[in-house]
């Protein structure tokens, strides 16, 4: 099957136990290409007796199968030769990615798929670098701790970054030992499915990687309820975060990572270099159409140089290019669908109903698909929606302060904790703002500074636990303690 731009579409079923295969009731999805809204493919749709049977597969291959038993080295190797599947396959990742979520092809292609390659080249170095402690105790017994694979884990990703989310949660639960059920998001499955593909071509076993596509009350739900199911993480919205909790609560007590929304400030003060920061403020908010869970969608700019910050800025976002993603000047995709593309613009009218000042944007792009102008609002009062909700679109709330303490009090006023930027010469400033915010990220005289070895997660409504780093690896692990008595030792 072949999409738009002569992309073809190899795989449109369920990947489990190994082998492609259609939905036990036969009903297909359709996937659309928010450039115009047309179809690229149907794909087999996931319900709970295809998470049943993937579950089963992955309880049989952790169970009894050799992944958790094999030598953090030989695990490993598998998981280098996979990275290097995904780097000679990287055109066909990032195609996939750009018609079905509207990326950027040229980022996709040289920067989020071999960034993909090396987080599974990360964890495979990690995978044999697993070790409990010896434990000295206080009385004639001999103590040690083992770290030990969870189980069967349950991913739930979403549509923003569909191969890097993908790799950022399969690659340490696989470097752990552990065995996989993944479902996509629906609006974009094709990377999974293709990346199920390259897991079988690098040997890794048959039932350690599924990926289920499907809806989240149906497939989603029934894999964060599943008995058989040791843990689940999840990134998305913190509505969905909330109901994922309930049923693991409600199901065996699993373990849940949540990776959720948020409303990340950008604080900008008097010293900074005022193009720079302008860019930096513009990237943090339009970067893959404003779709991103730490766009920097409210910017506080101190009051010395905000009248030239707001015009450099109108100057910038005026000029940026919005247009087919597989163009290497453009520089905004659309909006991934017609609902993200309705809500975002819903926002733009709540704004203007406030009474925020609209300095730019705001209107639709084009006569089909689902492209929106950078919209950048002033005159911004907190409790304003624009300012309170995440919107997950190109939409800028741009506000002026007086002081630091003014700073972090606004910076601080959400629900959310994810990330946030501070822009500043002074280093004493940069470290009181920087301990103040209550965010998991802060990024200071930079934005979207993200490594493998950089601890990802949220405060507050943001959610829990992390993605990335050692920490990663670490929570899909369970801590043994093991314990014998000593006799006759001559010291303890």
């Amino acid at each position: 099957m072949s999409g738009p731009n002569g992309v073809s579409v190899k795989f449109t079923d369920l990947f489990i136990n190994g082998h492609f295969v259609p939905s036990v009731s036969g009903k297909r999805f359709e996937t659309i290409d928010p450039r115009t809204g047309e179809v690229i493919a149907r794909i087999s749709e996931g319900d709970k007796e295809d998470i049943d049977m993937a579950v089963t597969a992955a309880r049989q291959a952790f169970d009894y199968g050799p992944w958790p038993r094999l030598p953090g080295s030989e695990r490993g190797k598998i998981m280098m030769k996979w990275a290097e599947l995904i780097d000679e396959n990287a055109e066909e990742l990032a195609a996939l990615d750009a018609m079905d979520a509207g990326k950027l092809y040229h980022m996709c292609r040289n920067v989020e798929v071999p960034s993909a390659a090396n987080t599974m080249r990360y964890y495979a170095g990690a995978a044999d670098k697993i070790h409990g402690e010896v434990l000295k105790m206080s009385r004639e017994f001999h103590a040690y701790t083992l770290a030990e694979p969870v189980g069967v884990v349950g991913h739930i990703i979403p549509w923003n970054f569909p191969t890097t989310m993908f790799y950022i949660k399969v690659a340490p639960s696989l470097a752990a030992g552990c065995t996989l059920v993944l479902k996509p998001a629906e609006q974009t499955p094709l990377s999974a499915l293709f990346s199920a593909h390259l897991a079988k071509l690098a040997g890794i076993p048959d039932g350690v990687l599924n990926v289920v596509p499907g809806f989240g009350p149906t497939a989603g739900a029934a894999l964060s309820s599943h008995i058989h199911v040791d843990a689940v993480s999840f990134t998305g919205s913190t509505q969905t975060g909330r109901k994922i909790m309930q049923a693991a609560a409600l199901s065996n007590l699993k373990q849940v990572s949540l990776e959720l929304g948020g409303k990340s400030p950008l604080i900008i003060f008097d010293d900074a270099d005022v193009d720079k920061a302008a860019d930096l403020a513009l990237l943090g908010i339009l970067y893959n159409k404003g779709e991103v869970c730490v766009a920097s969608s409210r910017v506080f700019v101190q009051e010395g140089i905000y009248d030239e910050f707001e015009k450099k800025l109108v100057e910038k976002a005026k000029a940026w290019v919005v247009g087919d993603p597989f163009d290497p000047k453009v520089q905004q995709g659309p909006q991934v669908d017609k609902e993200q593309f309705e809500k975002v613009l819903s926002y733009i009218e709540h704004g203007k109903r406030e009474g925020a000042t609209l300095l730019t944007g705001g209107k639709t792009v084009g006569n089909k698909g689902y492209f929106i102008e950078p919209t950048i609002f002033s005159n911004i009062k907190e409790d304003m929606l624009i300012a309170q909700d995440e919107i997950f679109g190109p939409v800028m709330a741009l506000k002026k302060f007086k002081t630091v303490e003014e700073a972090i009090k606004s910076a601080n006023n959400t629900k959310y904790g994810l990330a946030a930027g501070i822009v500043t010469k002074n280093l004493d400033t940069a470290n009181t703002v920087s301990r103040s915010i209550r965010a998991g990220t802060i990024w200071i005289n930079c934005y979207f500074a993200f490594g493998d070895d950089v601890p990802f997660g949220g405060y507050k409504m943001s959610g829990f636990g992390k993605d990335h780093g050692l920490e990663a690896l670490h929570k899909y692990l369970q801590v043994k303690s093991v314990v014998t008595p000593l006799y006759n030792s001559p010291w303890l």
